[in-house]
Formats: C-alpha cells, structure tokens, sequence
C-alpha cells in the first residue's frame, strides 16, 4: 500500500477535515503510543499503521476497506 492509498482510505472513513485530526492527535498503542502521523514519519511500514488504524476504529472502517 502506498500512502496516497492510505491517505484514499483514511479521508473514506474519516472525512478529509477529521482524517487529518485523527491521525495527527490520537495516539495508538498499537503504533508504540504514537500519533499516525508520527509512526509514518519514524519509517513504519504503512501497512502495519492502517492495520492498528483498523484494529483502533473497528467500528468505523468497512470490511471492504480492511
């Protein structure tokens, strides 16, 4: 996946203006207790952050989306 892909699913699920909130504000234990933004920015595997995103807000992002 790359992260224009990511970033397609992120504004999906989320809404572009709350897309950028989640992922700058809310931190994931999953991500080692870091933002999104900040797990992208360390070198984390893209794939690995929208899988925590998935498991963090399950409720949220539709199966054809995971």
């Amino acid at each position: 996946m790359r992260q224009t892909d990511f970033w397609e699913r992120m504004n999906t699920v989320f809404g572009q203006a709350y897309a950028s909130s989640v992922a700058t504000d809310q931190v994931i234990s999953q991500l080692g207790d870091r933002t999104i933004k900040a797990a992208l920015a360390d070198g984390v595997d893209v794939h690995t952050v929208w899988r925590a995103v998935c498991s963090q807000y399950a409720d949220r992002v539709p199966a054809r989306l995971r």
